[in-house]
């Protein structure tokens, strides 16, 4: 797997925190991980936030409304 180098700035206790607890060979590691967690986090709560729109009647009015627009468009100089 292709890998990048990023630069990132962290409060000073939170680096301190994680400069104690996780062994320098593991950083890279864990950074990862713990993005890789959270970004999953954040697709799930999409997910539910699209399903609930999806399920509400006023938002599958708007969708039917807009259904009903016709792609042509009549140029108004013809």
């Amino acid at each position: 797997m292709a890998t990048r180098k990023l630069t990132f700035s962290l409060p000073e206790t939170l680096a301190n925190q994680f400069l104690r607890r996780v062994g320098s060979r593991d950083r890279s590691r864990f950074v990862s991980e713990a993005l890789a967690a959270r970004l999953a986090e954040r697709d799930l709560l999409l997910i539910r936030s699209c399903e609930i729109a999806n399920g509400d009647p006023e938002v599958n009015k708007i969708v039917n409304e807009f259904d009903g627009i016709r792609d042509e468009m009549t140029e108004p100089w013809n």
